[in-house]
């Protein structure tokens, strides 16, 4: 019964640790390793002698995007694309290294070592969508993004080197007093040594010298903020000897002394030489900053993007009914030159109108692929799912335009760009190490004068050699010891004990100075730090004017896309009565084929026109708030989400309309291509909308002209309503296609069609 109880406990646990399994790999993907502080000795001895893994990139997807495919088409919100691009941007993922590195930076000054810097500029490698100022004209809709000129695709931004017309111009940031090593370092010699030498000196007492030398010698060092460096030596040395003339072997010496070293002058200054550690510390906060501006550049793109793909999937919708009226006049003319009343030069007219609108229709399905293709390459790490590949992103969202600009004062804009733009507050923190550096290099100006202090002692132990006794009845010389006089044996506990009793001390205490002659060297850093920092103040203010500038810019570009806006909607409108006019004319046989054809077109350009100013309008929305540094605030982006690669809290983009399904598209896979369909196949509606019927109107009838010589005529086919790439796409409102004729009796003059508003 105990068997069997301990065997479902152990299985249960089992399966809970399996079920955690999961969970606890994403944590651990999630959590950010701390750099900072390094190693301890404790419980591991060897850590911090031991290499640390960074673990691979993970190249894999986020699982969001596998809950956005619907019927192998990507269902796609700004949100949702927002939320993907945060997971799995590429240029957020490169820029997000620049964290732990710079973390690595601060635990490199906190051991005394020259700073290496690090990247804070932006990654700019996914094209498509690029930021910068959204003018009337429509800028900002490039597909190529621009590659960055430093390391990993950065560019370069506050604190980096500059690169001068010769190569790499070097900063004095960092420059002052020379710092010791804050980590202690411990150096060791051990040694073993046999040397036999033949002389030639009868004083070396042996014809044939030989020798065992064992060395032991330890040496500590320090530098402390202070300005004062500690070294201790201790040295031992045991040696074995068959001259005569050596009164010990083996013989022990030992000894050791303490140094102390305290700066005067230069090199006598706590913010000095903890310079290093604030500027690292300080570039640590920049990179901060640099991520946070990395998050809102990239979020603008791909909002901009977004709307590129929005403004490419509206102008296919736009081409389709234009298409399908160059087709629908086409086969008109062609029942009309059947019963005789058109010239069949008409048909000609109308098949070039129709294959030129085929060709707009195809440049608009390219471009829309191409705008998908850039959409999946801005919020995925990789498209090496033949799913992902091949599927079709289609926007829930669509652009509009609210009935009221909300209007805020510019200086309240302004102030909201000092006090959010990520440029400024790198600009800032660069400024103050940049007075670090020139307080430090006040200090190098100084002479050395270091005060030297040093304590140590030394002993001597061993055993008496026995070569160096005299022989009995050897009379009493120089080179020899008397019976009577050997010393007793002492081992190294006793030279050890002579060595701290402070019986054979060493002391002392003296000055060093260094004064360099003109001292041009110091001089020239000392000066060159001031410029410095003098033109990174000019910089700051430059940069303030040129932010305000752009504050007004984007503002400005907003009200005047409006405008336009407006204006391309009012000429939309103008196409369309005037195409309604044209085709009532045409009907009372006052108007042209010709003039038919110019009228469906205008529309079209009016109507892509308007699609394009709406693009230009949102995408001018996006640059504001890039302008104003109000990115993530306005919509809901949390950095710390975005460090960690795992969108918790969903991302809301204010004022954005969801697509009606009626105005979404039967998203094909390839282009189309050739003249038009026959016409005798007929349409289904697209899932999800209601069949739309388009009623005859009212409209006056035409005179019957009589014809010279009436032909029998067989009633003729209804005719379905002409096929585009969309089946079941419904024009927009006025663009109702015009209606077939309706069959005449048979032997009757037939009139001519009836195109219908």
């Amino acid at each position: 019964m105990r068997f069997s109880r301990l065997v479902i406990a152990k299985s249960t646990t089992l399966l809970l640790v399996i079920a955690l399994l999961p969970s606890l790999a994403s944590a651990q993907q999630v959590v950010q390793q701390n750099y900072q502080n390094g190693r301890s000795y404790l419980p591991n001895p060897l850590a911090p002698y031991s290499p640390q893994h960074v673990p691979p990139p993970n190249f894999a997807n986020s699982s969001r995007i596998d809950q956005l495919m619907r019927n192998g088409q990507l269902m796609l919100s700004l949100d949702d694309a927002i939320a993907m691009g945060l997971e799995n941007n590429l240029d957020i993922a490169i820029a997000r290294y620049n964290l732990p590195i710079s973390d690595t930076d601060i635990l490199r000054a906190k051991s005394g070592q020259q700073i290496l810097g690090v990247n804070t500029g932006l990654v700019q490698g996914t094209p498509g969508g690029g930021t910068g100022s959204t003018t009337a004209g429509g800028l900002g809709t490039s597909t190529t993004g621009a590659s960055g000129s430093g390391t990993g695709g950065t560019t370069t931004a506050a604190g980096g080197a500059g690169t001068g017309s010769s190569g790499l111009v070097q900063s004095t940031e960092g420059s002052g007093p020379p710092i010791g090593s804050y980590d202690p370092m411990v150096t060791a010699g051990l040694s073993l040594e046999h040397l036999t030498q033949p002389t030639a000196n009868p004083f070396q007492g042996a014809t044939a010298l030989k020798q065992n030398t064992g060395l032991a010698n330890f040496n500590y060092n320090q530098y402390f903020a202070s300005g004062t460096a500690l070294n201790v030596g201790f040295n031992n040395q045991r040696q074995t000897t068959n001259s005569t003339f050596s009164e010990l072997s083996p013989v022990l010496n030992t000894g050791f002394r303490a140094t102390l070293t305290q700066h005067l002058l230069q090199g006598l200054s706590f913010n000095a030489n903890r310079r290093l550690i604030k500027i690292a510390k300080n570039n640590r906060e920049i990179s901060d900053v640099a991520f946070r501006n990395q998050v809102i550049q990239t979020v603008s793109q791909i909002e901009n993007i977004y709307w590129d793909l929005v403004s490419a999937y509206e102008n296919v919708r736009v081409q389709e009914s234009s298409l399908a009226l160059a087709q629908k006049t086409l086969a008109d003319n062609k029942k009309q030159v059947e019963i005789g009343t058109l010239a069949p030069i008409e048909i000609v007219r109308a098949e070039s109108a129709v294959s030129s609108a085929n060709q707009t229709l195809i440049v608009a399905q390219t471009n829309l692929q191409l705008q998908e293709l850039l959409m999946k390459n801005a919020i995925t790490k990789n498209m090496s799912d033949p799913v992902l590949a091949a599927a079709h992103v289609v926007p829930t969202n669509t652009m509009t335009l609210p009935p009221t600009e909300p209007v805020l004062p510019i200086q309240d804009l302004i102030n909201d760009a000092f006090s959010h733009r990520p440029e400024l507050s790198q600009s800032r923190i660069d400024l103050t190490n940049r007075e670090i550096t020139r307080k430090a290099t006040s200090n190098l100006l100084l002479p050395s004068v270091d005060l030297v202090g040093w304590y140590g002692g030394s002993a001597l132990a061993g055993d008496t050699n026995q070569l160096a006794i005299c022989a009995p009845g050897q009379s009493t010389n120089r080179f020899c010891i008397p019976a009577n006089q050997v010393r007793p044996s002492t081992g190294l506990s006793n030279a050890y004990s002579t060595m701290f009793g402070y019986n054979n001390p060493d002391y002392g205490v003296g000055f060093n100075v260094n004064i360099p002659i003109r001292n041009r060297s110091a001089q020239a850093t000392q000066v060159r730090s001031e410029l410095e920092y003098r033109q990174s103040q000019m910089r700051l203010q430059q940069l303030q004017n040129q932010i305000a500038i752009e504050v007004r810019n984007a503002q400005f570009t907003v009200q005047q896309n409006r405008a336009q806006v407006l204006a391309a909607q009012s000429a939309e409108e103008l196409a369309r009565q005037s195409l309604d006019a044209e085709q009532k004319k045409y009907a009372l046989g006052a108007s042209t084929t010709t003039l038919v054809l110019t009228a469906q077109r205008d529309l079209a350009q009016a109507q892509a026109n308007s699609v394009a100013a709406l693009d230009n309008y949102e995408k001018s929305k996006v640059q504001l708030d890039l302008s104003t540094g109000l990115t993530l605030t306005h919509n809901g982006i949390q950095v710390a989400e975005a460090e960690t690669g795992k969108v918790q809290t969903m991302p809301h983009v204010p004022g954005i309309v969801p697509r009606q399904p009626s105005q979404e598209l039967q998203m094909e896979q390839e282009p189309q291509s050739g003249m038009p369909q026959p016409q005798n196949q007929p349409q289904q509606p697209p899932a999800g909308t209601q069949p739309q019927t388009v009623q005859p109107q009212n409209t006056p009838e035409p005179q019957a002209q009589p014809q010279p010589q009436p032909q029998t005529q067989t009633a003729p086919e209804p005719q379905a309503q002409p096929q585009t790439s969309a089946p079941g796409t419904v024009p927009p409102s006025g663009g109702q296609l015009p209606q077939p004729a309706t069959p005449q009796p048979q032997n009757q003059p037939q009139t001519p069609p009836q195109p219908q508003q």
